[in-house]
């Protein structure tokens, strides 16, 4: 019997799995590994953590030294991601405050012209008024001033505050009016100029102010001065408060940033299309142009830049320049971004483009990661076999499968597929997997925190409605015997594996859900249904009878579901691999080279690199 371990080196983790192999080919397996990659797939580097997983491997088997070491033909890949935002919302000689303060006071729509809380006296009965009350002002004395100048005539119909005072403020008040708080920069809000202030009540939104006519009928603005408007309007949608005031030269602008645009080279043809243009338009023209063969930025900008520095990556593993895009993925999104000319930190969700491209390049390196590991190691080193066929190799040993069988890796960096039948096996690599559904989610909550974001995309989420018990996405309830972390109260927690998270945003739960599982769609459905479609016979995939997924994303709680949704109409049989019917969908590479090898042992074939 010869002991032999294969190594699947990945873009993320690298896989081990030890077994010994007879004269006759069989095969007995005895444990496997899996270790985070260290360095760049396919390059030296990854020399100390093929040592580390060889070792564990042999260590859970129960085994010394092996006679062989079997490594997958581990080119590099490397992606890149880059996000255009397309459109701005700025806001000049207006004013707009459109924040959701935790508690505003009061609620309803009040319009009137600014005025100074110490002007307040000032004013005739009759006069429409909105007060501004600045941090140093006590609400005590708030409410007091404003119940006087009520109690004169004079018309207060609402209030903006730069404390966290409005709830104080509003019960204290003999007439209620909307009051809204927490604007830091209340001393920008220009005085003598009409306003709106409005206040929803408790569970919904405002109604008037994110409408663009109800602005018009505030304001009596015409239609020119309305189409001004509306970015505002569009800004305030979803808001529980907010405030708008008008001044004589209002200009509101919507820019749109120019996001470069992107040349897509082809065998027999290229296009170039804006980013500008959103996602379907450059799919669309990947797909004309299809087989890609490069792809080139147009310099200045974040998508040029992104092309650049992957290239240079590439460049400086190689040794080589001539370094060419095999693959580009694009994803439309939203990405919050502050609005330019707004008072109290307002966002504005713009339009964004999500790009994801990769490049691979020759054998080459692995010759040179075969020689070091020779000589880490002190055993002989073979490259075993190409990655797409050792998966697929691994996939078979998934009960219930049989060939013609697709193979769906689902890894970090990149979507591979590959199809076994009788003519042979055929493979595919894309760009974009779960570090752009990672990106996406970090993106359009505004979260600033990837760890965060990875916690989100792996694991479901709760709401805390006690201090004993959350209300899970599914709405079922889940209780405890210990009272919860005093920061997950009232706050939307995801649940990892090391406990309860809360999330610092003011989405609610079915938001981020939403959010969540519409990054995945966007990329792994997406990249699902594009790669069996440049696998299957002939491009039709009801040639495919059975869909194997594997990789570390299959053991996401969802993404396997949505991808068998996507292909249910189809007659595919589809779900997540469970490799020698134990390691369910990892070590299907690792377990492929065994398996080839045992197979050429069989055969009395030579197998060499």
């Amino acid at each position: 019997m010869t002991l032999v371990v294969g190594v699947d080196i990945g873009n993320s983790t690298t896989e081990a799995c030890a077994a010994e192999v007879g004269p006759d080919g069989s095969v007995t397996y005895l444990g496997g590994a899996l270790a985070a990659t260290s360095g760049i797939k396919g390059t030296t580097d990854n020399v100390p953590g093929v040592a580390r997983v060889v070792r564990e491997a042999l260590t859970s088997a129960g085994r010394a030294e092996p006679a062989v070491v079997l490594v997958n033909e581990a080119t590099p890949v490397i992606s890149g991601l880059a996000m255009e935002t397309i459109t701005e919302t700025i806001i000049t000689e207006s004013t707009m405050i459109g924040h959701n303060p935790d508690t505003p006071g009061g609620a309803g729509l009040g319009v009137g012209m600014t005025v100074d809380f110490a002007a307040l006296k000032e004013n005739s009965p009759g006069d429409a008024v909105i007060c501004v009350v600045g941090k140093s002002v006590d609400f005590e004395d708030a409410a007091a001033g404003i119940n006087e100048a009520v109690a004169r005539g004079v018309e207060v119909t609402g209030a903006v505050v730069q404390a966290d005072d409005a709830t104080l403020i509003a019960n204290r008040l003999h007439t209620p009016v909307p009051v809204v708080d927490e604007v830091t920069l209340i001393d920008r809000v220009p005085l003598g100029m009409p306003a709106a202030v409005e206040v929803a009540e408790p569970g919904r939104t405002i109604r008037t102010l994110s409408n663009s006519y109800g602005i018009a009928t505030v304001f009596g603005l015409d239609a020119e001065q309305t189409r001004m408007i509306a970015p505002v309007a569009r800004a305030l949608v979803g808001n529980r408060s907010a405030v708008v005031v008008r001044t004589p030269a209002g200009d509101v602008t919507d820019r749109r940033i120019p996001a470069g645009s992107l040349t897509l080279i082809g065998e027999r043809s290229r296009r170039s299309v804006g980013m500008d243009a959103g996602a379907g338009e450059i799919m669309a023209a990947l797909r004309r142009v299809t087989p890609l063969t490069d792809a080139e930025g147009e310099a200045g900008t974040h998508v040029g830049g992104m092309l650049a520095r992957v290239r240079d990556t590439m460049s400086g593993l190689t040794g080589t320049t001539a370094v060419r895009i095999q693959d580009v993925l694009a994803v439309d999104t939203f990405v919050p971004q502050t609005v330019t000319g707004a008072l109290a930190g307002e966002f504005a969700l713009e339009t964004a483009v999500a790009l994801a491209a990769m490049v691979r390049t020759s054998r080459g390196p692995m010759r040179a990661l075969a020689a070091k590991l020779r000589e880490r190691l002190g055993v002989e080193v073979i490259i075993g076999g190409v990655e797409a066929d050792m998966a697929v190799l691994g996939a078979l040993t998934t009960p219930g499968t049989d060939r013609p069988v697709a193979v769906l890796d689902l890894g970090g960096g990149s979507t591979d597929a590959a199809v076994a039948d009788e003519h042979g096996v055929r493979s595919v690599h894309l760009a974009g997997a779960g570090d752009l559904v990672t990106k996406l989610i970090d993106a359009e909550l505004g979260l600033e925190n990837r760890e965060l974001a990875e916690d989100i995309k792996k694991n479901p989420l709760a709401k805390a409605e006690s201090f004993f018990h959350v209300r899970m996405e599914d709405g079922t309830a889940k209780f405890f015997d210990q009272p919860l972390p005093a920061d997950t109260f009232a706050r939307v927690v995801v649940l990892g594996e090391e406990g309860m998270r809360p999330i610092p945003t003011r989405h609610g739960l079915a938001k981020i859900r939403q959010v969540r599982r519409s990054a995945k769609e966007k990329v792994f459905v997406v990249n699902a249904l594009r790669a069996l479609e440049q696998v299957a016979p002939g491009g039709n995939l009801r040639q495919i009878g059975f869909v194997v997924v594997l990789g570390g994303s299959a053991l996401d709680f969802e993404i396997p579901d949505l991808i068998a949704e996507a292909v249910a109409g189809l007659g595919i049989v589809c779900g997540t691999g469970n490799v020698r019917g134990s390691e369910g969908p990892r070590n299907a590479v690792a377990t492929g080279l065994v398996a080839r090898y045992a197979l050429t042992q069989a055969l009395g074939e030579a197998v060499g690199s």
